[in-house]
């Protein structure tokens, strides 16, 4: 009931099962992204030929062997649906071999590769000058100590059910949005849409005397962040007050960043643009977000924008972006939908961050009790 150090690849095969024969299209590509998950790809797929990718089936791992510029993490995926997905031939696919199931539990290898630790080794033991790789080789050359199979479940089956809570709670969230789109879907086909510039005006109060210190950027998740460059010179910068929209000019493709400012007064620098909402305007903020927020709306800005290298989003443009405007207490009603469907998503953001924060815990927790029951 002890530990066994083995090396990782004696318990590993390669795979290598091409989409010849097309079977898989263009909405069963997925990629990998350093959070560890399959994820939709964002990559141009036209012209594309698909049969030189390979199929990742149920139970197979995936990774990308390029290891710079990603956040000092490993992209690394295990396939847990019960659907095989497509991936870019530069990928890396294998499995546990058939023979050693019952040594090697694979949701227990998949928490092995999820810690901080191992992203830190893979990290330091990759290779090369512009580009550095963690090759398939070098997976197989990983020593580890293995707790027995039945350990490894016990511990995997805590994961397992973590997992599923959250995923059972996410389907809800998918419900609530569903209701919430088809609410101002709805809206869009029963009333008429008006340019929203009548019910906003273009705000610009600079923070001359300094007294504003909280700086800001926003990102294109639609959300207030810290910026990734600070200035000290707070002199000069635009004031965003509370209940205001502010929105980056310059555009990223039709990834408009673009928020609500609900927490206290901040600056942001002055490629960032600032609306304030008409007295009595009848225009609840939150639900004008509800639209600014939508791809079609990234699609507008992205039409309606001017330049030639860069791409920039005036004021006068955006405010002929036309919504529906429903009476107060219709919007009030939508808002209080988004808002649950908002907290919820945030709920459901920190149940993926505890799964995940669990991995190393878990690994831990199963090497330490093979080590006790070898010296009890």
């Amino acid at each position: 009931m002890g530990l066994t150090k083995c090396i990782l690849g004696h318990y590993l095969e390669l795979c290598s099962n091409k989409n010849t024969d097309l079977v898989y299209g263009i909405d069963d590509v997925r990629g990998v992204n350093n959070l560890k998950q399959l994820m939709t790809t964002k990559a141009d797929l036209n012209g594309r030929d698909l049969s030189k990718f390979q199929i990742v089936n149920p139970g197979e791992f995936v990774f990308n062997h390029r290891t710079s510029r990603n956040g000092s993490k490993f992209s690394i995926a295990y396939n847990d649906g019960d659907k095989p997905i497509i991936c870019t031939e530069d990928y890396v696919v294998f499995k546990i071999r058939d023979d050693c199931k019952k040594i090697l539990n694979a949701r227990w290898l998949y928490m092995f590769f999820n810690r901080p630790e191992f992203d830190r080794f893979v990290i330091t033991n990759s290779w090369g000058s512009s580009t550095e790789f963690y090759n398939w080789e070098d997976i197989q050359a990983i020593g580890l100590e293995l707790p027995p199979l039945l350990i490894q479940r016990k511990y995997a089956n805590v994961y397992n059910a973590m997992l599923e809570n959250q995923k059972s709670y996410e389907s809800g969230l998918d419900d609530l949005k569903l209701v919430c789109d088809a609410y101002i879907e709805d809206l869009r086909r029963k009333l008429p849409c008006d340019i929203i510039g009548n019910y906003v005006h273009q705000y610009n109060e600079k923070n001359n005397n300094g007294e504003i210190t909280l700086e800001q950027g926003i990102n294109i998740n639609k959300r207030f962040i810290n910026p990734q460059r600070t200035n000290d010179n707070f002199y000069g910068r635009k004031i965003v007050r509370t209940g205001q929209i502010a929105y980056c000019t310059q555009l990223n493709n039709e990834n408009i960043a673009v928020a609500l400012r609900t927490g206290p007064d901040c600056i942001v620098s002055n490629v960032y643009d600032v609306i304030e909402f008409n007295e009595n305007s009848g225009l609840i903020p939150e639900y004008l977000m509800l639209w600014l927020v939508r791809a079609e709306f990234g699609r507008f800005v992205y039409w309606a924008s001017q330049g030639t290298s860069y791409e920039f989003l005036a004021y006068d443009n955006l405010a002929n972006y036309k919504i529906p405007v429903p009476d107060y207490e219709v919007q009030k009603s939508i808002v209080g939908i988004y808002n649950v469907y908002n907290e919820r998503r945030e709920i459901n953001e920190k149940l993926k961050a505890q799964i995940k924060d669990i991995c190393p815990i878990l690994i831990k927790g199963s090497i330490e009790e093979a080590r006790k029951a070898k010296e009890a």
